[in-house]
């Protein structure tokens, strides 16, 4: 008994060390493109879409890529270049960070120790920037946890530390690299955020992808109108505010579940107001989803007639299954006892239809009446840009049923037709995958992904962002 117990127990070392050993980029990506393949609603889409020597040209292009890969950081873009071939937006490849504290302070030590710097006099560049006539990108700036100098070094800006918050940056180490068309922002960790299209929030703000900065030299006058807009957008909460007398504003940065019963809370507090002023703008700018149950109490303002939603079909794999039984099972996820009996009654419907889409609907679209609608408010504007994705798209087609409805800004992300996201770790347990599990049943009359949601009134780059609200209140008093 002892000997075979210690057999198996050397069994299990072998195996757990041979696939320890075989674990590498091309590893990962065959588990990656299996469960992928095997498993996302909009594979098979995308194949008959573009056909299957386009994706077996992109797999060659792939794994010539994967052999030249030498850092586990090259690893993770070229598996979410190979994922980005399907679709714009729900999926994700994470590395799954499994470094002790002693590996990872290795590494920022050896950063640290080969990060380049650059030399600065830091009193005789101010000095120079008081000096300075023209307005660009060089100056003194602060972000949460630092302070930077820009200084143009010949065609290029180059950011250097003044001062820091974090112990992993110290002063002279190169932040930022930009020039007039894209550039990299160093995080925390100075692994490379790479951005494009760097700009000036009038003259005291510096736009860098996700990161804005505030100048501090050369100093000039506040200019409120962006400070508004500044401070609008760093709001991470939902909330309601009085622009004028006849308009109300409602920011909502996100549709997340968490936010769900502040949207809910901000509306109950806010509805005698709502329900008496003219105007609504809604302000969806960035906002990437959440779930569709954050937007319902939304709704009733808008409505002025039935509102049709086209519903989904899941595929039904066994992986895929299994994420309904962790709902049912797993206390983490909150689902009451009603809730989980239907999830119960899914899984068995699903279990039968292995390999098949399955409607857990009686039918494929949804009718929505309520039971009045209101006068107020009149004009509901509603803001979008590119930043809006899947639940947003979501709550934006429910919207724009509406007859008081009209969209204002640049058209949508386009992340919606293949949805309800499913995260799987690797066998090596070093990558997370996400992929999709639902198909919209808009496919292919109506699809958003790739195209995004038009707005009814585009807003050009000639009117500034900080303006947008501005001018969206003029169209709706005009009326």
């Amino acid at each position: 008994m002892r000997k075979t117990l210690s057999l198996s127990i050397m069994l299990i070392l072998i195996c757990n060390l041979s696939i320890a050993q075989n674990c590498n980029c091309k590893t990962n990506f065959e588990w990656m493109k299996k469960t992928f393949e095997e498993n996302d609603a909009g594979f098979q889409y995308i194949i008959d879409l573009k056909g299957k020597e386009a994706y077996q040209n992109n797999n060659t292009i792939i794994l010539q890529k994967i052999k030249a890969i030498k850092k586990t950081e090259d690893c993770t873009k070229v598996l979410s270049e190979w994922l980005a071939f399907f679709r714009k937006g729900h999926f994700a490849i994470k590395k799954i960070d499994n470094n002790s504290i002693n590996s990872k302070k290795s590494i920022k030590e050896t950063k640290n120790e080969n990060w380049e710097t650059l030399n600065v006099d830091v009193q005789e560049f101010e000095k120079y920037l008081t000096s300075k006539k023209e307005t660009d990108f060089e100056g003194i700036w602060e972000t949460s946890l630092y302070k930077i100098g820009i200084k143009k070094i010949g065609d290029s800006y180059l950011g250097f530390i003044i001062e820091s918050g974090n112990e992993s940056w110290k002063k002279g180490q190169i932040k930022i690299r930009l020039n007039d068309k894209n550039g990299t922002f160093y995080l925390r960790d100075k692994n490379p955020e790479d951005f494009t299209s760097p700009n000036l929030l009038g003259i005291n703000y510096l736009q860098l992808g996700n990161f804005t900065l505030k100048r501090l030299n050369p100093k000039y006058e506040t200019e409120k109108d962006i400070e508004q807009y500044l401070t609008l957008m760093s709001i991470d909460k939902p909330f309601i505010e009085e622009l004028n007398k006849t308009t109300l504003i409602f920011r909502i940065p996100s549709f997340d579940g968490s936010q769900r019963k502040i949207i809910d809370s901000v509306i109950a507090i806010n509805k005698e107001k709502i329900l008496k002023t003219e105007n609504l703008i809604i302000d969806l700018r960035n906002n990437g989803g959440g779930d569709d149950i954050s937007y319902k109490e939304i709704l009733p303002f808008l409505y002025t007639n039935p509102i049709r939603e086209v519903g989904v079909e899941l595929l039904s794999t066994k992986l895929n299954n299994q994420r309904m039984l962790d709902f049912v099972n797993k206390p983490e996820f909150g689902f009451d006892e009603e809730a989980k009996k239907w999830l119960k009654e899914s899984y068995d419907k699903l279990e039968k239809q292995l390999g098949q889409f399955v409607n857990l609907d009686s039918t494929t679209v949804s009718i929505n009446k309520f039971d009045q609608i209101y006068p107020y408010p009149k004009n509901v504007g509603i803001i979008i840009n590119k930043g809006n994705g899947s639940t947003a798209e979501q709550f934006l087609l429910a919207a724009k049923q509406s007859k008081k409805v009209k969209l204002f800004g640049t058209t949508t992300f386009g992340a919606l037709d293949i949805s309800n996201m499913n995260f799987v770790k690797s066998p090596c347990n070093e990558f997370e995958l996400g992929y999709c599990l639902s198909k919209s049943f808009r496919i292919p009359n109506m699809t958003i992904d790739s195209k995004g949601i038009q707005p009814d009134y585009y807003i050009d780059e000639s009117i500034p962002k900080y303006k947008w609200i501005e001018y969206v209140n003029g169209i709706l008093n005009e009326k």
